[in-house]
């Protein structure tokens, strides 16, 4: 997501909440930081750099490292794809435009150093990354990807952080959200292919069924392509991650979160996992890593860099209940 003219811009106090507090975008002053870095009132930073000087690194866990896969281990590298449109803080472009960064980065590196490997991150649009999988290009996809029964067919899951979605709404907007019927007859935008979409699309369903006019549904694969149509008023709300959304929020002044919702819905509090090919044998080292992350600490400074303190699972689990399938 290239929003780097956005985080640039200097001495600029904004209006909005990111986990109730005020956010500066800009020069935060001394060393090379500058214009890299975000910080909000209470001190919390974000670094925007390409080199990400503050990264979380550990050293190798051999008894864990000895699980991973042989052609893995002999390749000496973890290829991990995402989609680099997620939108920061989770998955977005440094300010360099080209090198991909974010807690979900954090994350791939954090797994890849206890596994002992090196990290090869890439990018593709959502769609491609599990067609990435599905060939063995890539080993795992690492980019707020939610546990749903129907992906479970086809991929394992190892979870790390709650999957919550936010509705995002232009700050003048001239309507009120008070449940899913509140949408109908205004146009949503949404991401392809994502479990938001699929809850989107359910949502439209019954509200059809119940005699409303249907929800305007738009696809967006860029972040920033949906940010020029909030605020031009050619969209009526966004519905995307809620670290997305509340980051976004944030730092332009010009949109607010009218609702927050579990991934799945009603249903139960989905969660957001490392997704890899079914019975390869890499889920389960993934998942060891996660434990081993926890319980020293590691996996909550990651969090607590990128402000996600709040999305925080107690434990990470292997394949548990996921958004349900599609209605037929």
């Amino acid at each position: 997501m290239r929003v780097q003219a956005e985080f640039r811009r200097r001495s600029v106090l904004v209006g909005a909440v990111l986990g109730a507090v005020a956010v500066v975008a800009g020069a935060c002053g001394g060393g090379d930081g500058g214009d890299n870095e975000v910080r909000s009132v209470n001190g919390q930073t974000y670094d925007l750099s390409p080199q990400q000087a503050g990264r979380i690194h550990t050293g190798k866990v051999d008894s864990i490292a000895a699980r991973v896969p042989a052609a893995i281990r002999e390749r000496g590298t973890l290829i991990v794809t995402g989609a680099a449109e997620t939108g920061a803080p989770l998955r977005f472009y440094a300010t360099d435009d080209r090198t991909v960064i974010g807690s979900e980065v954090d994350f791939a590196a954090l797994i890849a150093d206890i596994l002992g490997l090196k990290l090869d991150v890439r990018a593709a649009d959502w769609a491609q990354n599990f067609v990435a999988i599905d060939s063995g290009a890539v080993d795992a996809f690492i980019s707020n990807v939610t546990v749903t029964e129907e992906r479970k067919e086809k991929y394992d899951f190892a979870t790390y952080r709650k999957d919550n979605l936010a509705l995002e709404v232009a700050d003048d907007a001239n309507w009120t959200y008070k449940d899913r019927k509140s949408l109908s007859g205004k146009r949503i935008g949404v991401g392809s292919g994502t479990n938001q979409e699929q809850l989107l699309v359910q949502w439209d369903r019954q509200n059809v069924a119940e005699g409303l006019p249907k929800i305007d549904i738009a696809y967006y694969q860029k972040t920033a392509d949906y940010y020029l149509a909030l605020a031009s008023h050619r969209l009526d709300g966004f519905l995307g991650p809620n670290p997305a959304l509340a980051y976004h929020v944030a730092t332009s002044g010009k949109a607010k979160i009218v609702a927050t919702f579990s991934g799945a819905g009603d249903a139960l509090q989905a969660e957001i996992a490392v997704l890899t090919k079914k019975d390869n044998g890499l889920i389960g080292p993934v998942h060891e890593a996660w434990r081993y992350a926890m319980a020293q600490g590691l996996y909550r400074k990651v969090l607590d860099r990128w402000g996600l303190g709040a999305e925080a699972v107690r434990e990470s689990r292997i394949n548990p209940p996921g958004l349900p399938k599609k209605a037929a």
